[in-house]
């Protein structure tokens, strides 16, 4: 990546420290602004353009722009501005601490007389949690989204509210850290990006504190996959790096796979091919360790078919289509069609695949059948690879299937950003 003026190389460095999207930069410049200026910034997304601009070093912000991000940042003008700095990627270790520099959202309370809680406790929130993971291979997001956040709030009061010993305290931590990492990826299924993000960093913060780098590593690259898909890619390459060194060579086989899967994925958004194969040639190697080690029950899922789809995915993505068809093809043939998000989810790349490869009448019919199965599933996610398919197909609108589908599928929004 091209070298970038100190400026703005420290405006994209000081929002990233802070987690913040473009959006969240924008909301808190308004917020910085007194009441007489905030009715003279621009519309939020003519902002956002402008934040854009600027973190890209096009040209520096003036008046009162620079004040406003002082006043955000907590840094003196002069220093955010005057400051020799280059762009460079954070280390691993840089990213971790500021995933954990906040607020502590699992101290205890005070007051209240505190009951004391046993493994009984820990045993019973652990196969709640499994149920959870199980339901949302079968319920969409928006429909899950309401019991997920309930029984992760349910543990992290009882954490917070009781008295146990440091075993027990642990294992608490450990499972909130599950439920944190399933109801994240809820929340994102959901569309609530916000919300599953700040869930993924109270998962992080309690898998850190219960020494569990297993399961820490999943949801920093739970988290890189979000950003990856709905923010900016080189933010998730540096979690999903980082996922990859919190998981370490000792993981279980399927964990390091798992981070690998992630940082692939990432590479590929970033338009990052060759760094891309690499990861997925890593994700392939570590899983053909698999054996009869001891596992969380929360990888049961990662296997070679999921690889697989995460490498048609990522050729679809890198416009490589006549590799992505043969394999998105032979998994879809024995994929289980109950899990029917899932299931739209990659009828969509192959229906995108399919048209990059001049195939209009097989990519109509794929879409087609994406059309059919995603109605009645309540996810983002679907919608979003639903716009995308159609956006593809656009090009196609003379063929006669192509017309067809597209005329039935006017009510669909074409307007959602590409992601997953």
């Amino acid at each position: 990546m091209r070298d970038l003026p100190g400026w703005a190389a420290r405006l994209r460095a000081e929002r990233r420290e802070r987690l913040w999207t473009q959006r969240d930069m924008a909301r808190q410049l308004a917020e910085a602004a007194d009441a007489r200026t905030r009715d003279r910034l621009p519309e939020r997304e003519s902002l956002i353009r402008m934040i854009k601009d600027w973190e890209a070093g096009r040209h520096q912000p003036k008046d009162p722009y620079r004040v406003l991000y002082s006043r955000a940042f907590d840094i003196e003008e002069t220093e955010l501005f005057s400051e020799p700095q280059t762009l460079a990627g954070r280390a691993p270790a840089e990213i971790l601490n500021a995933l954990l520099r906040q607020p502590d959202p699992l101290s205890p309370t005070t007051g209240s007389k505190r009951r004391r809680l046993g493994e009984s406790t820990v045993e019973d929130l652990t196969a709640r949690v499994h149920s959870v993971r199980l339901a949302d291979d079968v319920i969409a997001g928006k429909d899950l989204i309401r019991p997920a956040f309930r029984e992760l709030d349910a543990a992290v009061r009882a954490y917070r509210q009781s008295t146990y010993t440091e075993t027990v305290g642990r294992a608490l931590l450990t499972v909130i850290g599950e439920f944190a990492q399933i109801a994240g990826w809820v929340a994102s299924d959901a569309g609530e990006h916000q919300k599953a993000a700040h869930t993924y960093r109270l998962g992080i913060r309690a898998a850190h504190e219960a020494g569990d780098r297993t399961l820490e590593s999943n949801l920093i690259g739970s988290l890189a996959y979000q950003v990856a898909n709905v923010g900016d890619p080189q933010e998730a390459t540096e979690l999903a790096r980082t996922a990859v060194e919190v998981a370490g060579p000792s993981a279980p086989a399927r964990a390091r796979a798992l981070a690998w899967d992630r940082l692939a994925w990432a590479d590929t958004r970033a338009g990052q091919a060759q760094e891309a194969m690499r990861a997925l040639g890593k994700a392939e190697t570590s899983l053909a360790d698999h054996g009869d080690e001891e596992e969380p029950g929360y990888l049961y899922w990662v296997d070679a078919n999921e690889l697989k789809i995460m490498e048609a995915r990522a050729y679809t993505e890198l416009r490589r289509p006549l590799r992505a068809v043969p394999l998105l093809t032979e998994v879809l043939s024995q994929y289980d069609a109950t899990h029917t998000r899932e299931f739209a989810l990659y009828l969509s790349w192959l229906a995108v695949a399919l048209a990059d490869a001049n195939e209009p009448e097989e990519a109509a019919r794929t879409a087609a059948r994406l059309l059919d199965l995603s109605a009645d599933v309540a996810s983002d996610r679907t919608a979003r690879r639903v716009a995308v398919a159609l956006e593809r197909l656009k090009p196609y609108r003379d063929v006669p299937q192509v017309r067809e589908l597209l005329a039935s599928a006017r009510h669909v929004d074409i307007s959602a950003p590409e992601g997953e």
